[in-house]
């Protein structure tokens, strides 16, 4: 096992910068898992570890070792790619072996790491298949499995989940979150999927446009996003965010207003002071939202819309609503949705899950105030 540790790490594609100064450390037996859009950087960070891409300036290191000059293959790093990449004419167990026979280690040796490999991944009754005799699901194991045999300093993961159907996503998504407490190695995984993202990673790091936005536990980045950006990309349904504008405060409470007049309050923020020339974007999760039975019951926030659509999941729906004006919101309920599309329906939702934006969208307020004082000089200045 080894840290990762990137220093001011740039890399340009002709006239495309697409790593933009990065640095990064991912701690030994760590999972740190990269998010963000499409070309924002992510998998060019996992070639550049690993030495599929040389930097244009700056440092890697793995370990106390800089690593810059070292070829891939004396690297210690194990990378594990989208597609499967097997070899079609090779059984299981070769093509798990074929590396340690390339190092030419001894056959008791490699039969031993193979066995035990492919007892972790429960592979071990298919070491005499060939890949197109296994599913998706046990090709991607034999695709780990050649990782984990080589004993590497860390596990690199591009998108390793991405080709198989949703029930084979959750089952290796779970099978990846015990092989992570058995190996207890560094590992870096590059996902788009949320649920991926928050059941394996010790600390996600977000990306957007080759720099890093927010790098945090997923707790953290739920609670306390430094921007919309991160606000909006991290949850299993995007934040409801919209322009306000300040009315003053009443007592521990900041009022703002919508666009739509309706005014909502927010728990007031002592150390800081609201301008009333300056626009803020105000955000509730669709989670924090609750369809009011009796309104003059709920002592919080409260808003009326009507539904545009529903949709039901089984255990859990999303309600999207449109506000006065066409504003639209979304709701995440774990009820079975009962209220049809073009019903009126009354919205509440308490102050102290709200968020607050500054007019350059950095974060004022989160629902977790406890931000160290770096972070909340820089979203408040």
């Amino acid at each position: 096992m080894a840290s990762i540790i990137l220093k001011n790490v740039s890399k340009c594609f002709k006239d495309s910068q697409v790593i933009k100064n990065v640095s990064l450390t991912m701690e030994d037996g760590e999972c740190t898992v990269l998010v963000g859009p499409s070309g924002c950087g992510k998998s060019t960070i996992l070639r550049i570890i690993c030495g599929l891409e040389d930097v244009d300036s700056g440092e890697v290191f793995i370990g106390d070792k800089y690593v810059n000059d070292i070829p891939p293959a004396s690297r210690g790093i194990a990378m594990v790619f989208q597609s499967y990449a097997l070899y079609p004419h090779m059984t299981v167990f070769e093509n798990m072996a074929f590396a340690l026979q390339v190092r030419k280690l001894r056959k008791d040796e490699i039969e031993e790491r193979v066995m035990n490999a492919a007892k972790i991944l429960k592979i071990d009754h298919l070491l005499h298949r060939k890949p197109k005799e296994l599913s998706g699901g046990q090709r991607q194991r034999v695709a780990i499995g050649r990782a984990i045999v080589r004993n590497p300093y860390a596990f690199l993961f591009d998108e390793p989940l991405s080709n198989l159907d949703c029930a084979l996503r959750c089952q290796m998504r779970y099978e990846l979150a015990k092989l992570k407490a058995q190996l207890n190695t560094t590992m870096i995984y590059v996902t788009h999927d949320q649920a991926e993202a928050v059941t394996l990673a010790d600390k996600i790091v977000v990306m957007r446009d080759g720099s890093v936005e927010q790098v945090g536990s997923p707790q953290k980045l739920y609670n306390s996003p430094v921007n919309t950006f991160v606000a909006k990309f991290i949850g299993s349904s995007e934040m409801n965010i919209f322009q306000v504008s300040f009315m003053g405060n009443e007592g521990k409470l900041s009022v703002f207003k919508l666009q739509t007049g309706t005014q909502i309050s927010l728990r007031t923020r002592n150390d800081v002071e609201y301008d009333v020339n300056k626009k803020y974007y105000f955000g509730i999760r669709p989670e924090d939202i609750e369809i009011l039975k009796n309104e003059v019951l709920f002592w919080g926030n409260k808003l009326d819309g009507t539904i545009s659509l529903s949709e039901n999941l089984g255990g859990e729906g999303f309600i999207h609503v449109c506000l006065k004006d066409g504003l639209p919101l979304t709701i995440k309920s774990k009820k079975n949705i009962t209220e049809r599309v073009g019903s009126n329906i009354k919205l509440g939702f308490s102050v102290d899950n709200c968020y607050l934006f500054d007019e350059n969208e950095n974060t004022i307020q989160g629902v977790d105030e406890n931000l160290s004082s770096d972070a909340t000089q820089k979203t408040i200045s």
